[in-house]
């Protein structure tokens, strides 16, 4: 029986990279980071109070084929991949601190029927949503 969700891949253009933004930038704590066989490397983040479920920070490249990592690497440069939802306490709050951090926004903070939402791209320009969630019925939806 599945009991938990544990890791989470993300694909970045730069471990080293996206492991300095996941950590110093949006406070996350390294867990793992080791190279394997044939220059393979397992390089996880996981959130302080979340450590259960880890983000594996992977490159493009084996076992994949070639044909599917350039084009996962096509969209890392498009910026077109999605990362992660981020819960945070304040959104507008976690806005101007991230802001502040150099983050790039695609979207500032923004009301919607489950919450106030902010669009951001991490170091490899994958979305990340932030959302300030709030209780929502499916009514919600139908006004907005």
């Amino acid at each position: 029986m599945i009991t938990n969700v544990s890791i989470v891949g993300v694909w970045v253009k730069d471990i080293d990279d996206a492991k300095k933004f996941y950590t110093e930038v949006l406070g996350f704590a390294p867990k793992d980071d080791i190279t394997l066989g044939e220059g393979y490397r397992w390089c996880t983040v996981v959130h302080p109070d979340q450590p259960e479920l880890a983000l594996n920070l992977q490159v493009p490249g084996p076992p994949l084929s070639g044909t599917l990592a350039d084009a996962i690497r096509r969209e890392l440069d498009a910026g077109t991949m999605h990362a992660a939802g981020l819960d945070v306490d304040d959104c507008r709050k976690t806005y101007e601190e991230l802001s502040a951090e150099g983050v790039e926004f695609l979207q500032p903070p923004a009301e919607r029927p489950y919450g106030v939402e902010a669009l951001a791209r991490d170091s490899s320009g994958n979305t990340l949503v932030l959302v300030e969630k709030r209780a929502y019925t499916a009514q919600d939806f139908e006004d907005a």
